[in-house]
């Protein structure tokens, strides 16, 4: 059984301490705003996109660690990476945290990289909405929706 110590691994708060890719873009193509009302937690994501590949993304918000690592790790692993490789990373990110997924294993399995650090949220179900808000709020941006993102 794991316990909540675990779930905060370094990386986890090390990315909640210095957020990477915090900050509002000065001509982001497309936004979407995310709110968990579970806890609070809001979001933003920013999102640019040419020739189908996402070649900015960055978030604004405020949330636990959970949520804003997970935010903070998520633009990293986007940006680049075509509109359907994001969508497919979501799909993998989101099964890992809900359900252990395919071939989804504890932390230091290597099948999503660093975003493998979410792997225990899975035994926490109130922390998946933390988890997965930011995603969420992706997907509706690469959409181009504009309704507010909620966790329920």
């Amino acid at each position: 059984m794991f316990d909540l110590a675990e779930l905060y691994q370094q990386l986890i708060l090390d990315h909640n301490r210095s957020p990477r890719n915090r900050r509002r873009p000065e001509h982001p193509q497309r936004c979407a705003e995310g709110y968990n009302p579970l806890c609070g937690d809001r979001v933003t994501v920013y999102l640019s996109v040419g020739d189908d590949r996402i070649t900015d993304v960055a978030f604004e918000g405020s949330g636990c660690a959970i949520s804003t690592a997970a935010a903070s790790l998520m633009t990293e692993a986007v940006k680049g990476k075509t509109v359907q490789e994001a969508k497919a990373l979501f799909k993998r990110f989101q099964s890992m945290v809900t359900s252990g997924g395919p071939a989804m294993g504890e932390p230091g399995d290597r099948s999503l990289g660093k975003l493998d650090a979410f792997a225990g949220v899975r035994h926490f179900p109130a922390r998946v909405k933390c988890a997965t808000l930011a995603w969420h709020t992706l997907n509706a941006a690469i959409d181009d929706k504009t309704n507010l993102v909620t966790t329920e």
